[in-house]
C-alpha cells in the first residue's frame, strides 16, 4: 500500500515520504559519551491520526535512553512497514515476527554503554513543536530533539527545559518554558507548577503567547493554583462622593489530574453533597469542591456577584 505525502505547516525540520507515510527526523543525532555516562537520542514512532488524503501519519517524537551501545530497536509500526518486504507473504512475516517475540533479548549486557550515574537520569533537554496537518485540523506534537545525563534533584524545583517554536523558519525562537523536578516521594503528593508567567512569541500568523512555569511546590494530585481577575468597584467614602477604585479577586485555578472523579464541578457551599453544576461525560478531573463569594457594585451601577474557587478536589 502507498501512502500519500504528509502535510507540514511552519516547519522544514521533518520530511515526508510517499513510501511510508511517516514523518522522520534527521539521523545524526548527537551521543554523549563522557564521564557523567551515556545518554542518546532513539527514534520513537507515534501515530497521530490521518492527513487529509486520509492516510495514516505517524511522527518521530523521539526517546531518551542511556545504554547507547545497544542497538536501536524500531518501533513495531515502522519495522512492520519496512520489514514486509522482506518476506514473500503476511503469514511469513507474521511467523518470523512472533519467532523473535520468543527469543530472549540477548543485546543488554554489561558490556553494554555506561548509563548515566547514580543520581542522575536520561533525559530531554530540547524539545521542537512541531504543526502537522491532519483531517481534523491542525495538531501540535513536541518532538525531542536532544537528551543529556541530568542530575535529579529530592527537593521540589522549577528546572530548565528549552522548546523551540517554528523550528527551520524565520519565526524560529527557543525558550526556557520550564518544568517541574521529580523528586522521590511517599507521601502521595508531587512536584506541580504553581505559579505561571507568559511570553509573547512571532508566527506567521500574528502573535501568539507561550505559558511557561515558574514556581514549583509539593501539591496533591488534585490542587488549587492561584488566578487574579480585576474589575472595577464603584464605593461612597465617608461624604457621601461616589469613588471608582480597582478591586482584585483571586477566584483560582484547579489544576492536575485525578485517577477518578465526580461528574460535579461545582457544590453548595451551605450542603457538600448537593452539586449545582454537572459535566457532561466522565467527570474524571479535578474540579472545584468549596468556593466564595465576592459582591460589589460594578461600573454602571448594578451589584455584581464574582464565585471565587477555595479548594479543588477530584
Amino acid at each position: 500500500m502507498l501512502y500519500s505525502p504528509v502535510y507540514l505547516l511552519c516547519t522544514n525540520a521533518v520530511y515526508s515520504s510517499a513510501d511510508d507515510g511517516i514523518i522522520s527526523r534527521p539521523a545524526d543525532r548527537r551521543n554523549l559519551f563522557t564521564e557523567r555516562g551515556c545518554c542518546k537520542r532513539h527514534s520513537n514512532f507515534v501515530y497521530i491520526g490521518q492527513d487529509i488524503s486520509g492516510s495514516p501519519v505517524s511522527v518521530d517524537v523521539g526517546l531518551c535512553r542511556s545504554h547507547c551501545g545497544v542497538p536501536q530497536r524500531l518501533n513495531s509500526y515502522n519495522s512492520g512497514i519496512h520489514g514486509l518486504s522482506k518476506h514473500s507473504s503476511m503469514l511469513e512475516f507474521l511467523k518470523n515476527k512472533k519467532l523473535r517475540e520468543r527469543i530472549p533479548d540477548t543485546t543488554s549486557t554489561s558490556t553494554s554503554e555506561p548509563s548515566c550515574p547514580h543520581e542522575n537520569s536520561c533525559q530531554p533537554t530540547k524539545v521542537g513543536l512541531e504543526r502537522v496537518l491532519l483531517f481534523q485540523g491542525v495538531q501540535e506534537v513536541e518532538v525531542i530533539e536532544d537528551c543529556q545525563c541530568n542530575p535529579t534533584p529530592q527537593e521540589c524545583i522549577r528546572m530548565p527545559f528549552l522548546k523551540t517554536f517554528f523550528p527551520d523558519t524565520p519565526f524560529e525562537s527557543t525558550l526556557d518554558v520550564g518544568k517541574c523536578s521529580s523528586p522521590t516521594v511517599s507521601s502521595g503528593l508531587q512536584c506541580s507548577p504553581t505559579k505561571f508567567d507568559t511570553v509573547v512569541v512571532e508566527s506567521p500568523n500574528g502573535a501568539e503567547v507561550v505559558k511557561t512555569v515558574e514556581t514549583c511546590e509539593m501539591k496533591e494530585n488534585c490542587y488549587r493554583v492561584s488566578y487574579l481577575e480585576y474589575y472595577y468597584e464603584v464605593i461612597y467614602n465617608s461624604k457621601g462622593v461616589k469613588e471608582e477604585r480597582l478591586k482584585e479577586i483571586d477566584v483560582g485555578r484547579c489544576l492536575g489530574g485525578c485517577s477518578s472523579g465526580s461528574h460535579c464541578l461545582l457544590r453548595d457551599s451551605r450542603n457538600r453533597d448537593y452539586c449545582l453544576v454537572w459535566a457532561e461525560g466522565s467527570g474524571n478531573g479535578c474540579a472545584p469542591q468549596e468556593y466564595e463569594t465576592y459582591t460589589f457594585r460594578s461600573r454602571n451601577g448594578l451589584i455584581r456577584s464574582v464565585l471565587a474557587i477555595k479548594t479543588c478536589k477530584c
